[in-house]
């Protein structure tokens, strides 16, 4: 049996923020939560880190990673920063309330 994983320094280098949108809103009703995320995140890392911060129980994770876009600015062209986005499903009766943090 695998014991219980304490609260490491590299869980939150792997969750870096709650990402907050209406989408994400309409996700909780389906115990899903949406984090941004370290761009080299794994899956079960961020399993790991999700259930080690919150005390909850991870059904499955999804990630998304979004490209930067190409932009222009005094005619020179720049890339915006990729951004790795996380869905994490939550096993059924569990919930995690973004706006208090971390305890």
């Amino acid at each position: 049996m695998a014991k219980k994983d304490a609260i490491d320094a590299r869980h939150y280098d792997v969750i870096l923020a709650p990402h907050i949108t209406e989408k994400s809103t309409l996700l909780s009703e389906n115990n899903a939560v949406v984090f941004k995320v370290a761009n080299t995140a794994t899956k079960p890392q961020i399993k790991a880190a999700v259930e080690a911060l919150f005390d909850v129980k991870v059904e499955g994770v999804n990630t998304i990673v979004a490209k930067g876009k190409t932009k222009r600015w005094k005619g020179k062209p720049y890339k915006r920063v990729d951004s790795k986005k996380a869905i994490v499903r939550l096993a059924e009766g569990q919930s995690i309330d973004i706006t208090e943090g971390v305890s």
